[in-house]
């Protein structure tokens, strides 16, 4: 069996900007601005992505172009990912990109970028490590709050994949547990 013929397994379940079961890993992401309220993803456009066993999150946010005051206006932004699970951060983000592409269809021009802190993760040799092992570039650092910004062009982002679908009596089920 060749590489190309063998079918890889969508590692994400779509999730929801209040899914109790993602909030946990939202709390302990160093974003997070208010702690244990109920919604943890920015206003307007998202993908929520969240791992079966609840281990790993991704927010895919689309602002709207006008309002965003950074250098990359119109991108996907990662405004958060958390990987608490066995499986490479890397391979997650990738998964989470080609996810996020069959729900939002083709990516626009400046692709994904993401914002990471140096003083709020790890203490490593490049901040964003797991970025650059997925194919991200580091592209420089924001103004004002000097995080580095890490950037995966359109031409970059893998072919679409889409999530696994929560059942939806499921997630009401879990929503009120």
């Amino acid at each position: 069996m060749t590489a190309a013929s063998q079918s890889v397994v969508m590692p994400w379940w779509r999730s929801y900007r209040a899914d109790p079961r993602a909030r946990p890993l939202a709390d302990r992401h160093y974003n997070r601005p208010a702690v244990g309220a109920a919604q943890f993803v920015p206003p307007g456009r998202c993908v929520v992505l969240l791992t079966a066993m609840a281990d790993a999150l991704w927010i895919t946010s689309w602002p709207q172009a006008a309002y965003v005051q950074h250098a990359w206006p119109g991108a996907w932004i990662c405004s958060a990912f958390r990987n608490e699970s066995v499986v490479l951060s890397s391979a997650l983000i990738a998964a989470a990109e080609a996810a996020t592409r069959a729900i939002f269809g083709d990516p626009p021009p400046q692709g994904f970028v993401t914002f990471v802190d140096p003083r709020q993760v790890r203490r490593k040799r490049d901040p964003g490590r797991c970025f650059r092992r997925a194919g991200w570039s580091h592209v420089g650092y924001t103004a004002t709050e000097r995080l580095w910004v890490y950037q995966h062009t359109a031409a970059e982002i893998p072919s679409a994949q889409a999530p696994q679908r929560r059942d939806p009596l499921l997630a009401f089920e879990e929503g009120a547990a």
